[in-house]
C-alpha cells in the first residue's frame, strides 16, 4: 500500500510516499480502507520534531482518518464491513489501510463526506469542549476567535454560531477574513495591525468580549485579554503563532475574568467516556444542518508534505484534508 512516513526530523516539506506491507487487523480491529486524512498544525510540529512530545521515529503523521470498513479481526462483528467510519488512528493517517480498535470508530452522518468527516474530530470536538465545557457560552455572547481562518478557528465559528453566539474573527489577510465571513462570522477585523484593539473597541462599542477563543498565543493573547468584558473566560488552546505568551495576572483581577486551558486531547484520555456526548450533539448537528464541516480544500497524497509544509507557515486557509483512497 502507498504511504507517507516520516523517517528523519526535518521539513514536512520532504516527505515523499513509499510503499509499505497492508496491515492485518488483529482481535478487536478492524481493517479501514482510507479514504480522507485530515492534518492540523501540530501534526507538521510532529514531523520538525519541535512539538513539546516527540513521535519515535519512524512514524506515518496524521490522525484524523475516514473511510470504510474492509476486514473485521477477531470478535468484531463482521456486520461491521462496509461500515463508512470516521476516528483518531495512533497508527498515523497518511496511508492507505490501517487496522485499529474498531471501539475508536464512529459512523459518518449520512449526508457527510469522507472530505468532511476526515477533518471533524479534531476541530470540531476541541471548538464544542472549549467553548461550551470549558467556556460556559451562552446564546447572544459575543466571541473573539483568534486565527479564525485556520482548521480549527473556523470550527470554533462554526459552533459558536450553533450555540448562538455573536462572533468576530481575527485573521491576518483579507483573503483569510473573506474566508472566516463566509464561513459565519458576523464580523471580522485585522488583527496585523498596531492598533487592532481599537478596531475591536469600535465592533464591540467598547462593551469588550464575553469569550475568547486563542489558538495562536504569542503577542495576540495579551490584547485579546484586555478586550474582554468584566466576567470574561479567556480559552488557550494552542500556540500557532510558536511564543508562549506571559499575562500580567492583575488583569484577570481587574476584569473579574478567568483563564482557562483548552486539552480536549487531555480530557479524553483522563476520562474516555466524556467524549461521547460531544460527538453526539456534534453529529445531531451535522444532521440538522446546524454545522457546516465541509473542508476548505481537499489534496492528493502526493502534496501531504508540501500541506504540512504551509500549515507551518500559516498559509493555509481553512482545515486541509488529503485524499487518500477517494
Amino acid at each position: 500500500m502507498r504511504a507517507i512516513r516520516c523517517v528523519t526530523y526535518g521539513e514536512p516539506s520532504g516527505l515523499a510516499i513509499e510503499t509499505l506491507d497492508e496491515p492485518v487487523p488483529g482481535p478487536g480491529e478492524v481493517l479501514v480502507d482510507v479514504e480522507a486524512a485530515g492534518l492540523g498544525y501540530v501534526d507538521a510540529l510532529f514531523v520538525r520534531g519541535t512539538y513539546q512530545v516527540k513521535l519515535p521515529l519512524p512514524f506515518v503523521p496524521g490522525s484524523e482518518i475516514a473511510g470504510t470498513i474492509e476486514a473485521v479481526g477477531e470478535g468484531v462483528s463482521g456486520d461491521l464491513i462496509g461500515s463508512r467510519v470516521m476516528a483518531l488512528s495512533n497508527k498515523g493517517a497518511l496511508v492507505e489501510k490501517v487496522a485499529i480498535p474498531s471501539t475508536i470508530c464512529t459512523t459518518i452522518p449520512t449526508d457527510m463526506s469522507s472530505e468532511a468527516a476526515a477533518g471533524f474530530l479534531v476541530s470540531y470536538c476541541t471548538a464544542l469542549y472549549g467553548l461550551e465545557t470549558c467556556g460556559k457560552l451562552q446564546p447572544g455572547e459575543t466571541v473573539l476567535v483568534l486565527g479564525a481562518a485556520g482548521g480549527v478557528g473556523m470550527a470554533a465559528i462554526d459552533v459558536a454560531k450553533a450555540i448562538g453566539a455573536r462572533v468576530i474573527a481575527a485573521a491576518s489577510s483579507e483573503d483569510k477574513r473573506a474566508a472566516a465571513k463566509a464561513h459565519g462570522a458576523d464580523m471580522v477585523l485585522d488583527y496585523s495591525q498596531p492598533e487592532w484593539r481599537k478596531a475591536l473597541d469600535a465592533l464591540t462599542e467598547k462593551r469588550g468580549v464575553n469569550l475568547v477563543y486563542d489558538p495562536v498565543g504569542g503577542q495576540y493573547s495579551e490584547t485579546a485579554f484586555r478586550c474582554l468584558a468584566p466576567g470574561g473566560r479567556h480559552l488557550v488552546v494552542g500556540f500557532a503563532n510558536g511564543e508562549i505568551p506571559k499575562l500580567p495576572l492583575n488583569l484577570a483581577l481587574l476584569k473579574r475574568a478567568s483563564l482557562v486551558g483548552v486539552d480536549w486531547g487531555g480530557e479524553i484520555r483522563a476520562n474516555p467516556r466524556a467524549n461521547g456526548p460531544l460527538l453526539t450533539k456534534l453529529t445531531q448537528w451535522v444532521e440538522a444542518g446546524k454545522i457546516h464541516p465541509e473542508p476548505t480544500a481537499s489534496f492528493p497524497l502526493e502534496e501531504a508534505g508540501v500541506v504540512l509544509q504551509r500549515l507551518l507557515d500559516r498559509q493555509m486557509v481553512g482545515k486541509p484534508v488529503i485524499r487518500v483512497n477517494a
